[in-house]
């Protein structure tokens, strides 16, 4: 299975509450913060929720 490797690009302030929230379960901190889930449905959900704050990277393993 693929896994995603999403990284923060963008501040959250002036974000809605459950646009921070999404970034906080998606277990970013800060800007230039990564981590790496696996490509689900709902990973690629919250991804779409807060896309603008968020780049997203493909990785095969």
């Amino acid at each position: 299975m693929a896994k995603l490797k999403v990284t923060q690009v963008r501040s959250t302030i002036g974000c809605k509450d459950d646009q921070i929230a999404t970034v906080k379960a998606l277990g970013l901190r800060k800007i230039g913060s990564e981590k790496i889930h696996e490509d689900t449905p709902t990973i690629r959900g919250m991804i779409k929720k807060v896309e603008h704050l968020v780049s997203v990277e493909e990785i095969e393993e």
